[in-house]
């Protein structure tokens, strides 16, 4: 069982998490939204697509962009589609 978490909150935590990169994309589903606000940054990567982000609120502390998904990910990316990675100080393990 894979979990994220950051400021003492759980923010995901599923067993069918997706490694690419070194970094595991937990489902949509598995994230406890509460802690979520959209961002309006996008990134871009030239295998996976346009990443979109999230930025995590935890008892009034923000980590801006700390998660991010591909929406519509390239074909070579498909299977992170509908997932979810986290970076900047989220700690999964």
């Amino acid at each position: 069982m894979m979990k994220a978490s950051w400021n003492g909150a759980v923010l995901a935590e599923s067993d069918d998490t997706v490694v690419v990169e070194n970094n595991h994309y937990f489902p949509i589903e598995s994230i406890n939204r509460e802690f979520f606000a959209a961002s309006p940054l996008t990134s871009r990567c030239a295998w996976k697509g346009t990443a979109s982000y999230y930025s995590i609120e935890v008892d009034g502390k923000r980590n801006e962009n700390a998660a991010w998904f591909y929406p519509e990910p390239l074909q070579a990316a498909e299977q992170i589609r509908g997932r979810v990675a986290f970076w900047k100080g989220v700690v999964v393990a």
